[in-house]
């Protein structure tokens, strides 16, 4: 059986093919014998571990023995707990090792140019519910309008209904709905988004007016902001699915208007996503798309980092990687925070592997994010943002978010992410409006197996590939997805249902 040896420093190789018991282990110039049957992507220590030492794979701690281990076994739950926490952290030691941003570069994808110079890959009218109680009512102006308003209008990708379960019962003014404000805003206003309509009841706690009010909205053009149709003073659904369904008529016809023409690849906004991860993750597609994003940051773009919970355990190598101390230290102030809200749910950041997670050799939070920060590449950091806001810095950035991929990648569109890049291990049929989403595999056998949802096999690493070759293949992919090239996602249809804005506080 066939492993590998992530770092000379490490004391577990991941197994590369099912091994069982009594089958010859080998990575490089090492090889064992397996004590019990080892699972692809499952970890085989290499040499015996005492209790209470400390476990590495990637060259770092991802946890210590929680007793003797001989060489040969099976590292995994039955034996490896969290390592302590860590003290001390360097600051902005390495933020001059990694790739530059570049100037604007003159190679090009074909986008939608908009007024204020922000370039769109798609080209969406959407309609947004306020509050849960127009969340029907916004199904129903979306099948209308698209019945009516989209016949001869090619140039429109559709017409979107981003509906969610929240806007009342909470502080009007606190921080659930700034946030929610912020992030209705960032889709309302976002590149690909040729035209936008607030559809609410009339009495919730997020007014639409007060909304584009408190964020300065304005509809892409920048004329005006958004329309608002109100069901209570619409005499109901069926008034307010008239009254909605007139006022789109001039969005989705300015929308038509636009057309793609090249634009320089420093345009694109990359939100970086994986979900159902495995032990594949940190070995194939998470530094393959890292190393795409390096070569979009020497373009001059903007790779988008995000899931707090999942850089647990791989926060100091962020903070050296920072472009200054205080930048740094905006990482482990969110971490704190962080470990904060769980510990009031009676959780920790450990939580986070899920079922899935374990199943595909993923033991501690810890190793889970020394391989999810690997999506980022090597980059210096450039600036951490709270959720929603938008995003300015070019380069790589972090945004506080969930690990809950639907909630995570809707704070990174609301931030301006105009492509999403997804990796999974476990296989996920995620997908998102108004940005598309790219699905990597981190696995061959994932990829025969969910075909229709998978963009791009990863896993072609583990059978022989280069890390540079398929990097180079997802870069291209997110240029061709940029310029209109449909994803799987896309194709099936997923992404309004999976927009999901984040609720941290209580509902009243």
């Amino acid at each position: 059986m066939r492993a590998i040896l992530l770092h000379p420093d490490d004391s577990v190789a991941v197994a590369l093919n099912d091994a069982a018991k009594g089958d010859p282990v080998s990575w490089g110039s090492g090889t064992t014998e397996a004590r019990s049957p080892i699972p692809t992507g499952h970890k085989i220590a290499t040499t015996d571990i005492p209790r209470g030492a400390t476990v590495r794979k990637y060259g770092q701690a991802i946890g210590i023995a929680s007793r003797d281990v001989s060489a040969g076994e099976h590292v995994h739950l039955h034996n490896l707990g969290l390592p302590p926490d860590r003290e001390g952290y360097e600051f902005a030691t390495e933020a001059d090792r990694g790739s530059r941003i570049g100037a604007e570069t003159s190679e090009t994808f074909d986008g939608y140019l908009r007024s204020d110079g922000r370039v769109g890959t798609r080209n969406y009218v959407a309609v947004i519910s306020t509050v849960n109680c127009s969340a029907t009512a916004v199904r129903a102006v979306v099948e209308e309008a698209r019945k009516r308003l989209l016949p001869g209008r090619e140039n429109v990708d559709g017409i979107v209904g981003l509906t969610h379960k929240n806007g009342c019962a909470a502080p009007v003014g606190g921080s659930d709905y700034r946030q929610l404000q912020r992030t209705l805003a960032g889709y309302a206003d976002h590149p690909n988004v040729g035209g936008a309509l607030f559809l609410g009841l009339g009495c919730e706690g997020n007014q639409a007016a007060q909304l584009v009010d408190d964020t300065g909205l304005m509809a892409i053009g920048r004329g005006a902001p958004p329309p608002i149709v109100t069901i209570q003073d619409s005499g109901g659904i069926g008034g307010a699915v008239e009254r909605a369904v007139e006022a789109l008529d001039q969005s989705v016809e300015s929308a038509n208007a636009a057309v793609r023409k090249p634009q320089s690849i420093s345009h694109l906004k990359v939100a970086l996503q994986c979900g159902g991860s495995d032990g594949n993750s940190g070995i194939t597609a998470n530094p393959a798309l890292g190393r795409a994003m390096d070569r979009l940051v020497e373009h001059g773009g903007t790779a988008i980092l995000s899931e707090t919970p999942e850089i647990f355990g791989a926060e100091h190598l962020l903070t050296r990687r920072s472009i200054s101390r205080s930048v740094g230290e905006s990482i482990l102030e969110r971490v704190a925070w962080w470990r904060w809200y769980t510990g009031v749910w009676d959780a920790d950041l450990n939580t986070n592997p899920a079922p899935g997670n374990k199943d595909g050799g993923l033991t501690t939070i810890h190793e889970k994010s020394l391989g999810a920060v690997a999506k980022g590449g090597t980059s210096p950091l450039q600036r951490v943002y709270r959720y929603a806001e938008p995003i300015e810095e070019r380069g790589l950035v972090f945004m506080d978010t969930p690990g809950y991929d639907p909630a995570s990648v809707t704070g990174q569109i609301a931030g301006g992410a105009n492509l999403v890049a997804f990796t999974t291990g476990r296989g996920s049929c995620f997908g998102s409006v108004p940005a598309p989403t790219l699905k990597i595999a981190t696995n061959t056998p994932l990829y025969g197996r969910m075909a229709d949802d998978m963009d791009i096999n990863a896993g072609a690493i583990i059978d022989g590939a280069s890390l540079d070759d398929v990097a180079a293949e997802v870069f291209e992919a997110l240029v061709a997805a940029a310029s209109g090239r449909r994803t799987c996602s896309e194709r099936r249809g997923a992404g309004e249902e999976e927009f999901a804005p984040w609720i941290l506080g209580p509902v009243l």
